[in-house]
């Protein structure tokens, strides 16, 4: 293994996190095909490269990804104890059950799935989407009897909406909850997470940011359709986009070092698929650890930026139906959530998206 990404320590886990994170969601074939062969080899090269921490969940592919992922470190070899694996529950592709009985028998199947005895940090999965108090009330309690049981180290929390971390954090015993994930609230256009970092702290828990490239935004190609990001914001990083390409740099290796910069931060979690992608990441990680940081082009971008800054989007639901045709496509989606109607028509859509409509930071 070579030591070129550097180990961060997570809250006080007692982990220590390569601070470059594989994103297993691209090995449930959520972005295209991916091979077992294609995974196994990613899997190698970023244990070789140094990569220590994989991220997956029940819902990236159906449960593909915790499959395939599993898979590949069996095929690596690579003794358990030597990396950090860390899978959620409570958002499946039926939908959200964030109930005692349903988390419980999640870890079960996780652990079938990956092939593993244990799982390093098992968190509920975007946890808006649920009732805050039974998060508190009922499901972090059983996620510690599996912590009792040696199922799981440690226990974590994700979503978007940054005010919910606070919310669950105050309202149980401290050392409950040892991590949060945190995604696209960390990175050029959107540094809010860094506000919450004290607090972090300062409660012992360590944190993940996911998404440095805010799902799409910062890179050449764009985002998806379906990306809930305002117009102004998704033209201001396409213009930053173009703007960094005429110049011959890429937007997507600066918004990753960006990310990367901030200590506090143990571990940016980016999506990967391939052994290029690892190598594409792990290098980026490496130039900024030698203080080779293209310091003009970021500031020119945030320039660029600078007048969506820190602007987000509500949390979405959303999944990828599998649509051959081009035939234009209506459907309308209805949804009660903590008292708020939300209608989406949406046509001529390869992807169904509900907005939450709700903000709570």
């Amino acid at each position: 293994m070579e030591n070129s990404v550097e180990l961060r320590s997570l809250g006080n886990t007692g982990l220590k996190l390569s601070c470059v994170g594989f994103g297993a969601s691209p090995l449930g074939s959520v972005f295209g095909p991916v091979s077992d062969d294609e995974a196994i080899a990613a899997v190698r090269e970023a244990f070789r490269l140094g990569i220590n921490f994989f991220d997956t969940s029940p819902y990236y592919g159906a449960t593909l990804s915790e499959k395939v992922l599993g898979k590949a470190l069996k095929a690596v070899g690579v003794p358990r104890n030597q990396y950090i694996v860390s899978t959620k529950c409570g958002r499946y592709k039926e939908g959200f059950d964030f109930s005692a009985k349903r988390v419980t028998k999640s870890i079960d199947e996780s652990l079938e799935r990956l092939q593993m005895d244990y799982v390093d940090i098992f968190q509920c999965h975007d946890i808006e989407f649920g009732s805050l108090d039974q998060i508190v009330n009922e499901t972090i309690p059983a996620l510690q009897k599996l912590k009792e049981a040696g199922k799981i180290r440690f226990i974590g929390i994700t979503g978007l909406p940054l005010g919910i971390f606070s919310y669950v954090l105050d309202r149980v015993p401290p050392g409950t909850v040892d991590v949060i994930l945190s995604y696209c609230h960390y990175g050029i256009n959107d540094t809010t997470l860094e506000d919450l970092l004290p607090y972090l702290k300062s409660k012992g828990v360590g944190v993940i940011s996911a998404s440095p490239l805010a799902m799409g935004l910062l890179t050449e190609s764009g985002p998806p359709e379906w990306h809930p990001a305002s117009p102004e914001l998704k033209a201001a990083c396409q213009t930053a986009a173009a703007f960094c390409k005429k110049k011959g740099k890429d937007i997507s290796k600066l918004a990753m070092q960006y990310s990367l910069c901030n200590k506090h931060i143990s571990t940016i979690l980016v999506g990967m698929k391939s052994v290029e992608q690892v190598q594409i990441n792990v290098a980026a990680a490496a130039e900024l650890g030698k203080g080779d940081k293209d310091e003009q082009t970021l500031a020119e971008v945030e320039e660029i930026l600078k007048s969506v800054k820190n602007q987000t989007w509500p949390s979405v639901r959303f999944s990828v139906m599998d649509v051959k045709s081009s035939t234009p496509t209506v459907f309308l989606a209805i949804m009660l959530h903590r008292s708020v109607l939300t209608i989406v028509i949406c046509g001529n859509c390869t992807t169904k998206f509900f907005d939450d409509n709700t903000k709570m930071d």
